[in-house]
This record gives structure tokens, C-alpha cells and sequence, in this order.
């Protein structure tokens, strides 16, 4: 699994600047290596997000930095240097022999050519080239890059004669990850500066391929698939209860923070409690979403997780694959938490290198059982040692402190996605929200209380029941165990705690709505009813209906098969099925539960 488009938020765009034409200038490429093998794990995730996905959610776009007086003709040669340097660049992915053709293996050309696109700006101030840069590369990401060609990367220059002023590029995902996306753009100022590299010792993917097809590498796999069965079998599948979540992620809101004092007061509280920045920050914002949540236990997909692995971090290619981490947030203050999130994120980092193919039989056989989908609700993505010191350092001091600006923000399909962009100098991040669960202005207060957290915490420990301005649960009756567990209609849903997670009944009745409409004949059933309710903890479903050949088992697939987006319902746990036809009245009754799925999810866990 995968946040697409998460590696970076869009930049605010400036005004729009006149459309340019273009034209295609074609380099060959020819390098000392080449070959062939099988898939990555990462590559494996990233096509299949690839062939499902809207081009704009896998592609990255970003104008890179362009050292001072460098030359078209020079720049255009640090390309095709570039290309040649990295073999992920030169990597295609040909079809399958399976009957949906999907990719088997990696091909490493040795030589070939690419075109690159020049657009002459002359004429054009440095507010107005931001601009065409901007309107370029959003126009570009949205541009498939094709599997089975090469390179992985388009390149638009923007050049006033032989002057070079713009690079945009656009990095299909499968051929590099932010991470990696970063180390290509040091290679490239490096080399369009007339600097001489030294030879690549990094991994390439054919050899990390190899590392992870061996015994080691998928004994390392099955830990990792039991990792995650463990977590989605009794963990939280979602985290947030809110009668605003009425489907699916949409229309999300993005919000850029900056702010010095933050930084300086993130490194005080390294300092004192021993921390990286990055779980200090994990550890805070993991506070505020449990303290939003009304809840203590939180399942965060953490983004970015194998460059945690020394031997990856100067890798070039995609390692994207989530580390599941499992954090429980009920400690007395931030300090304590601190400390578990630390443990928690190394033993998810450790276990984030398995198939793709698994994990989403996994999650597809966790929902079967268990009646709730896993929901990639809260998202962390750490990319402060990702973005080149160029790139930061050419960035403006924030005009205040902090800095809050609105952004466009990506199509994800999160419902709070929290990205760490810089934490030296300026503490930089961006909170991209759906506004089922926070709207803006609780997004902007949601991020004054991160900062007001680490500014408490840099004097010593904060007691979490104490969160200085932190956003609270919309409702306390959403709440479970407040209210009489009567089943009665209130005034904010009628919300049940079953099986760790919070239900509103309103809302499975609707579940069961759209999912019997996929099994009952409106003929047989033209007035077919239902009921739920928790009865001794366990949600149950009376069902009746005219078809006599209906069962639980046909009911809870469709229901199942209805669950993604309905994070406030749950597929019943029992279903108790009242025929009354020509023939007279009989009950079936059962869960629904694939025998085989269950013990499937069984032995792994």
C-alpha cells in the first residue's frame, strides 16, 4: 500500500503566465550497465497503483534548482548524464504472460534516447518563470509515463536562448520515490555545475530484487505479512468517528506551516529526551489525532519507512511500501509517548518490505472477518532528510511566525495525511485534511496546537491529559460508553463501540441498504426490512425477505463488498434471515463467514 502523490505538496501558484509553446530535442543515452530480473517489492506496489490510479496521483512533478550561468547545451548534457548514471532511469517494465499481462520483471537498458522538452521564455520576469514552471509541471504530472519505455523521468527546460532559468521534471513512481527523487536532484546540479561524481555504490533495483527473492529476504516478507495480520486483525481499523464521514475522502484541504520557533523548540525536546526529530514529531502529532479521536489505540501508515535502512538511504528507485505502526497513545505525558513511538516505528519500519499482493488479501480478508475495513485514515510522511539542502535553503523566511498557508491539495484518499518537509532552521510541514473530519479551521487549529505541544514539551514533560489547545472530539456522545447502549436515535447518530471500533447504527442501516440492493430481487422483495442492534456486543442484522434461496453468507459478501468509504459502519457479526413466502416462514441464521478466509486470517496471526 501507498500514499499516491504524497511525496510533496503542490506549491501556491503565482499568477498565470502566458502559454509557450515548446520543442523536442532527442539525446542518446549510452551507459555501462544493463540487464534484467525480477520485480522489487516496491516496484511490484507501485505498478499495480500505476494500472489502477489516475496518472496525477502516481506522478511527482518539481522544478529542481539550476546552478547560476549554466548553459541549454550544458544543462541538456547533465541529463543525459544523469540518465546514464542511474539504472531505475533506465529501467522498463514489459508485460506479463499472465492473462492481465502485468509485469513480471525490470529491464535495465543500456543505451537509447529520450526526448526533453525546451520552452524559450524570453521576455519573462522570475515571478512570471515560477509561474510557467508551475503551469508546466501540473499539466505534465497528469501524463501517463509509460511502462514499457524509458526513462522513468520527463524533463521540460525553460531557456531564454542559450540561457538556462527552469527544470521541471516529472518522476514516475516506479522508477524513484521522494527519497530517491531528492538524491537526483543533488546528482543533477552537481552535474549540470561541471562536477565530476564519484561512481554509484548504492544498491541498484536488480540487485535489491535479488536480496529480496532470497531465503533471508522472504523470511524477512512473511514476518512483515504477519506483522501487518497481527495489527489488522485486532487493531483499530479506522480511527476517527464522525457523523460528518458520509463516504469516501474527498475534496481535502492542505495547509503549509512554517515556523522557526517550532524548530528551535522540536531540538530542545530532542535534546532533552534523547529523540530524533522524526518521533518526537511522530509522537505529537499521534497525541493530537488520539485526543481528536477520543481514542487511545491509533494505526498510522507511515510513509518513506524503508529508508530508514542504512544500506537504502542513497538507493535510487521506489521503495514505496507503508510501515504499519500500531501506537498506544494512553501514557501520562508526551515523554512516555515518546518512547513508545520510538519502539513502535522501528518494529513497523522493520516490517514494511512484503508483497503488495498480500497485504490488500490481507486487508480484503481482515474485512471479511471482522466486518470493518482497514482505512488508511492518518498518514505520516517524513521527508525532511529527503529534500535537498538547495532546494530548502532557496525557499523564503517564513513572514511569520508561524507561517500558515493554504494549498491546493492532492486528490489522496487519506483522512489526515501529516508530511514533515524540514525540521532544521525552520520546522516546515503540511497537514492535508479531509474536511469529513477536520475543515480548515479546525485544520489551522489542529496545527497551532502541534506547535504550542512542542513549545510545552521543550521545558519538560507534558501530561497528555493537560494537550495545550488541542482540537477535542466533535461530540462527547460520539464517545462510546457515555450513554445508555440502548440502540436509541440521538442527537449525533446512534453511535455503538463494537469490536474496538465506533458504529453509528444510521450508518450500517445504510450499508445494508446498498448492499441488499445487490442481492434481493425487487420483485420478491418490494417491501423487505431490516433491523440492527448490539445485542450482548455483538452487532446483529434481522433480516426478511421472499427469496428463499438467500444466506447469511450472501448477504455479508455484499455487504462487504459495500464497506470501502462507510468508516462509521461495520458489517453485521450475526444475521439472522426471516423467509415468508408461498411455502411458509422459516430462519436462517448465521455470520457469514467464510470458513476458509477466516482460518486463512487465522494462521497468520
Amino acid at each position: 500500500m501507498t500514499a499516491h502523490n504524497a511525496d510533496a505538496v503542490p506549491p501556491e501558484a503565482g499568477p498565470s503566465a502566458p502559454p509557450r509553446s515548446g520543442r523536442r530535442i532527442t539525446l542518446r543515452f549510452t551507459a555501462t550497465s544493463g540487464g534484467s530480473g525480477p520485480l522489487t517489492r516496491g516496484q511490484d506496489n507501485m505498478i499495480r497503483c500505476i494500472r489502477r490510479d489516475a496518472p496525477e496521483q502516481i506522478n511527482k512533478e518539481s522544478v529542481w534548482p539550476v546552478p547560476p550561468g549554466t548553459t541549454l547545451a550544458a544543462g541538456l548534457n547533465a541529463l543525459r548524464l544523469l540518465v546514464e548514471r542511474h539504472e531505475s532511469l533506465r529501467t522498463s517494465f514489459p508485460p506479463g504472460s499472465g492473462p492481465d499481462a502485468f509485469p513480471e520483471s525490470q529491464v535495465v537498458h543500456g543505451e537509447g534516447r529520450f526526448a526533453v522538452t525546451v520552452i524559450e521564455t524570453g521576455g519573462l520576469d522570475e515571478r512570471e518563470l515560477d509561474a510557467l514552471a508551475a503551469e508546466s509541471g501540473q499539466a505534465d504530472v497528469a501524463v501517463p509515463v509509460e511502462l514499457t519505455v524509458v526513462p522513468r523521468i520527463r524533463f521540460t527546460l525553460l531557456a531564454e536562448g542559450q540561457r538556462l532559468r527552469r527544470l521541471i521534471a516529472v518522476v514516475c513512481h516506479a522508477g524513484a520515490d521522494g527519497a530517491a527523487t531528492a538524491l537526483l536532484i543533488q546528482d543533477w546540479y552537481a552535474l549540470a555545475a561541471g562536477k565530476d561524481l564519484p561512481p554509484v555504490t548504492a544498491p541498484t533495483p536488480i540487485q535489491i530484487a535479488a536480496a529480496e527473492q532470497s531465503p533471508q529476504g522472504r523470511r524477512r516478507a512473511a514476518g512483515a505479512l504477519r506483522h501487518w495480520a497481527r495489527i489488522l486483525a485486532a487493531g483499530p481499523q479506522v480511527v476517527f468517528a464522525d457523523s460528518r464521514i458520509t463516504g469516501p475522502p474527498r475534496g481535502p484541504g492542505a495547509l503549509l506551516v512554517r515556523s522557526r520557533t517550532a524548530a528551535a523548540d522540536l531540538a530542545a525536546v530532542c535534546r532533552r529526551t534523547g529523540a530524533s526529530p522524526s518521533v518526537v514529531l511522530l509522537a505529537s502529532f499521534s497525541a493530537l489525532v488520539a485526543h481528536r479521536a477520543g481514542r487511545t489505540d491509533l494505526a498510522v501508515s507511515a510513509l518513506s519507512a524503508n529508508r530508514q535502512r542504512a544500506a537504502l538511504l542513497d538507493h535510487v528507485g521506489t521503495l514505496a511500501q507503508d510501515a504499519l505502526i500500531l501506537l498506544d497513545t494512553g501514557t501520562a505525558d508526551l515523554d512516555q509517548l515518546i518512547g513508545r513511538a520510538k519502539s513502535a516505528s522501528l518494529s513497523a519500519y522493520w516490517h514494511s518490505v512484503l508483497d503488495a499482493e498480500q497485504v490488500w488479501q490481507l486487508v480484503d480478508d481482515a474485512a471479511h472477518v471482522r466486518g470493518t475495513r482497514f482505512a488508511r485514515q492518518v498518514v505520516v510522511n517524513d521527508l525532511s532528510l529527503t529534500i535537498p539542502a538547495t532546494v530548502a535553503d532557496a525557499q523564503p523566511a517564513p513572514a511569520a511566525d508561524p507561517e500558515l498557508t493554504p494549498l491546493p491539495a492532492p486528490p489522496l484518499p487519506v483522512r489526515l495525511m501529516f508530511t514533515i518537509l524540514r525540521i532544521a532552521g525552520s520546522l516546515d510541514f503540511a497537514l492535508v485534511a479531509c474536511p469529513q473530519v477536520l475543515d480548515a479551521g479546525e485544520t489551522e487549529g489542529f496545527a497551532r496546537a502541534l506547535i504550542t505541544l512542542l513549545a510545552a514539551a521543550a521545558d519538560g514533560p507534558v501530561p497528555l491529559a493537560e494537550l495545550p489547545e488541542a482540537p477535542g472530539p466533535p461530540s462527547r456522545s460520539r464517545l462510546g460508553g457515555e450513554r445508555p447502549n440502548d440502540g436509541e436515535k440521538h442527537e449525533d447518530g446512534e453511535w455503538q463501540v463494537v469490536d474496538g471500533s465506533r458504529i453509528d447504527l444510521a450508518a450500517v442501516r445504510a450499508l445494508l441498504d446498498a448492499a441488499l440492493e445487490a442481492v434481493l430481487d425487487p420483485a420478491l422483495d418490494p417491501t423487505a426490512g431490516h433491523r440492527v442492534a448490539v445485542e450482548d456486543g455483538r452487532l446483529t442484522a434481522d433480516l426478511t425477505t421472499a427469496d428463499p434461496h438467500l444466506t447469511p453468507a450472501d448477504v455479508h459478501r455484499a455487504v462487504v463488498a459495500a464497506l470501502p468509504g462507510r468508516d462509521t459502519a461495520m458489517a453485521p457479526q450475526h444475521y439472522r434471515i426471516h423467509y415468508r413466502g408461498p411455502d411458509g416462514e422459516r430462519l436462517g441464521a448465521g455470520s457469514g463467514r467464510d470458513p476458509e478466509t477466516v482460518a486463512r486470517l487465522a494462521a497468520l496471526t
